[in-house]
């Protein structure tokens, strides 16, 4: 997996990808490496959206942009206060990711790439989260890998986070 990584260094980077991908594991530790803000997407889906999932029932695009524009709007207030910012979102579609680039540009989108079955091994052994390992094809059927063109950055889920790491911070200097 490659890179169509080709800006200035960006101020914001949103981990990407299907459920149990490793966006928060991935983020979470990106963000203290980097010394920036961290936004689990996750956390500001609305109640009806929860529900929805908890349901098993994928979101709609209607559904995803009121919690888009909730991610957008911190990463944009995160960056005008001159700070540097982390956050995951699943952005499974271009739509969903330019929707994010219009609250703030230069946004770089890492989608950590990995297979069904992965993901359905890790949604399924997951503790206390919404999402169900039944909700794995959808997420599969709905994304759209960044394109060409698109300022992303594509790894390997499956490899050590040290190597993930490494592979950003590297794209990050290069920039």
């Amino acid at each position: 997996m490659g890179t169509e990584f080709r800006s200035e260094a960006p101020k914001a980077i949103v981990l990407m990808g299907v459920a149990g991908s490793g966006k928060s594991f991935v983020g979470e530790a990106l963000a203290r490496n980097l010394g920036w803000r961290f936004i689990e997407g996750d956390a500001l889906h609305p109640p009806a959206n929860v529900a929805r999932m908890a349901a098993g029932q994928p979101l709609t695009d209607e559904d995803r942009q009121g919690w888009l524009d909730a991610i957008g709007q911190d990463i944009a207030t995160v960056v005008a206060q001159g700070q540097g910012v982390v956050a995951t979102c699943s952005a499974l579609k271009r739509i969903y990711r330019d929707r994010l680039r219009g609250w703030c540009e230069g946004i770089l989108f890492v989608h950590v790439a990995i297979d069904k079955e992965t993901a359905r091994r890790r949604v399924g052994s997951r503790k206390g989260h919404f999402m169900p390992a039944s909700l794995v094809d959808s997420q599969f059927a709905t994304l759209e890998p960044p394109a060409t063109g698109e300022p992303a950055l594509t790894l390997d889920g499956t490899l050590p986070l040290k190597d993930i790491l490494a592979r950003i911070t590297t794209a990050l200097g290069a920039s």
